[in-house]
């Protein structure tokens, strides 16, 4: 294991640290006690840890220990000028936060994005994961959807933003409040945080947009597994989701009505507590 200095810092919402990650000065947070959880968040502008798992890490902190990182590119971690953009290097750099943090094996619980890095990290080396929740993942029939194409052609502005969170992520609009729209843009604007978001997913020099993962990979992924889908989801279909509950050999599927892609803050108690209860289970109830 790697020997690391883990500086404290404050943020507007959360106390937060930062290691250095293979490299990579990586943001993260770090609360509760008891088995570890990683909370991997998703690929949207202005997206960070705090933002998408704010309702989710106390509630489960009160049971384990909880870390939730900004992965590379994103939030408040670096942004190395050499780093090439790819789901390999993003299952790199998690791995990388666990060995400084110097945990062998982890629960991940991922949100679109970060559940596909969660699926490559159980491909690679499932010794090292005990459970996955896997949140709006894409996976096996999933196809561009009108809801990806506006998160990837989104242009800064407050109002484009307030845009983006009602039309793709959310069913009740009384979610998006101002101050959703204002944290999430000052973020999306944040020094190298647009020309990042942009260069990931369109330049030639970089491969963020490639996730597809096929159907023999899938099926021999033996990690416990909870999927958790929106119904009404516009960015990953809830038909994905059935199909990687058909496929995975260990899967169970939670399918929350009224409810898009973010389940986490749309029904975030229902979320947390069906979480809650399958990272707890006892290992000997589950075949």
């Amino acid at each position: 294991m790697s020997t690391t200095t883990v500086t404290d810092e404050v943020t507007d919402e959360a106390a937060g640290r930062t290691v250095d990650a293979g490299g990579i000065p990586t943001h993260y947070h770090d609360l509760g006690s008891g088995d570890p959880v990683l909370l991997l968040h998703g690929s949207g502008p202005g997206v960070s840890a705090w933002a998408n798992w704010r309702l989710t890490i106390p509630v489960l902190a009160q049971r384990f220990r909880v870390i939730a990182p900004d992965i590379v590119g994103f939030g408040h971690t670096g942004r190395p000028a050499d780093i090439h953009y790819s789901l390999a290097t993003w299952i790199d750099h998690t791995w990388a936060l666990l060995d400084a943090l110097e945990l062998e094996r982890v629960s991940v619980v991922g949100n679109s994005l970060g559940g596909r890095i969660a699926l490559g990290m159980a491909s690679q080396h499932p010794e090292r994961l005990d459970r996955m929740v896997l949140m709006g993942v894409p996976g096996v029939g999933m196809t561009p959807t009108e809801g990806l194409r506006a998160l990837r052609e989104y242009e800064p502005s407050l109002e484009n933003m307030r845009r983006l969170l009602l039309d793709c992520f959310a069913v009740d609009p009384a979610i998006i409040t101002d101050d959703l729209v204002r944290i999430r843009h000052e973020a999306s604007v944040a020094p190298g945080a647009f020309e990042a978001y942009r260069d990931m997913f369109y330049s030639p020099r970089h491969a963020g947009s490639q996730l597809a993962i096929e159907a023999d990979e899938v099926v021999t992924i033996t990690t416990p597994t909870l999927l958790v889908h929106g119904r009404e989801d516009k960015v990953v279909p809830v038909e994905v989701a059935w199909n990687m509950a058909r496929l995975l050999p260990d899967a169970d599927l939670a399918v929350f009505a009224r409810c898009g892609h973010w389940t986490q803050i749309e029904r975030p108690d229902d979320f947390s507590e069906i979480v809650r209860h399958f990272l707890a289970r006892p290992s000997a109830t589950r075949s």
